[in-house]
């Protein structure tokens, strides 16, 4: 059984055809897919894709680069929506993005706070983005779990080695996509050699990221076999074995899904 932790199911092209992609996913071995939100507007369709298959989680939450738009979006917002559903179990994502910086950087951080604060209240993982704001992402993340404790999960990381191991002395959970195949990649790969196995989680990002042998192709959940394979390799377990890791890593992070 395999999980995918990050895919974008409202996107195209997969929304245009849900049934066949998501049959692709299952018959791949793939279980559960946890479909992502980026803005307010998105959680319309992910409500509806996760009523409409069983196999489908959501979460609610502004992507950074939205930030500009959800300026004044405060804690009790986000709790409000999430409680809409019990299939929404996750924060997110949210985080801050500053090689692009879509929104402003002030905007980010409030934006990432008020998630924060819903993760807190709620205890259910906050899903993080982070690119080119490393040492800020930690240093909000560490100056909040100090006040009270909450769940992390760093999606798509491809952040440094002395990055990843300060996330995980905070207890996150840090999850792998495609670009971990991608031949540049080798200090990445170095990195997740040496992540403790019971902290990675495994995602596609679809439609993004599409891993080595389909990488320049639309990405999809039943690829993941494929960045399931390159980390079992590289870990030099089975596959078998490493699919039961990285699923029990999302079922103690995110609790037991029906």
């Amino acid at each position: 059984m395999i999980i995918d932790s990050h895919c974008h199911l409202e996107y195209e092209p997969m929304s245009l055809n849900l049934n066949d992609t998501i049959a692709r996913a299952n018959k791949d071995g793939v279980k559960f897919l946890l479909t992502i939100s980026t803005t307010d507007k998105s959680l319309e369709k992910i409500l509806k894709i996760t009523n409409d298959f069983d196999c489908v989680y959501g979460t609610y939450g502004i992507h950074p680069h939205e930030a500009k738009n959800h300026k004044h979006i405060k804690s009790h917002e986000i709790i409000e929506k999430i409680n809409l559903s019990k299939k929404i179990i996750g924060i997110g994502e949210t985080g801050l993005d500053f090689y692009y910086n879509h929104s402003e950087k002030k905007d980010q951080v409030k934006c990432l706070e008020e998630h924060i604060e819903s993760a807190q209240k709620l205890n259910i993982p906050l899903i993080v983005h982070t690119r080119s704001a490393e040492k800020e992402t930690l240093e909000i993340l560490k100056k909040r779990k100090k006040e009270k404790d909450f769940k992390i999960l760093i999606h798509c990381f491809t952040g440094t080695r002395d990055f990843a191991f300060k996330l995980l002395d905070l207890n996150a959970y840090i999850s792998a996509s495609g670009v971990i195949t991608f031949k540049k990649s080798i200090d990445l790969a170095t990195t997740f050699k040496d992540i403790p196995n019971n902290r990675i989680l495994v995602e596609t990002d679809a439609p993004y990221l599409a891993p080595v042998p389909l990488r320049g192709k639309t990405n999809e959940p039943s690829y993941i076999i494929h960045t399931v394979k390159f980390l079992s390799q590289l870990k030099k377990i089975t596959f078998e074995d490493f699919s039961k890791i990285t699923t029990n890593n999302f079922f103690n992070l995110f609790g037991k899904l029906n």
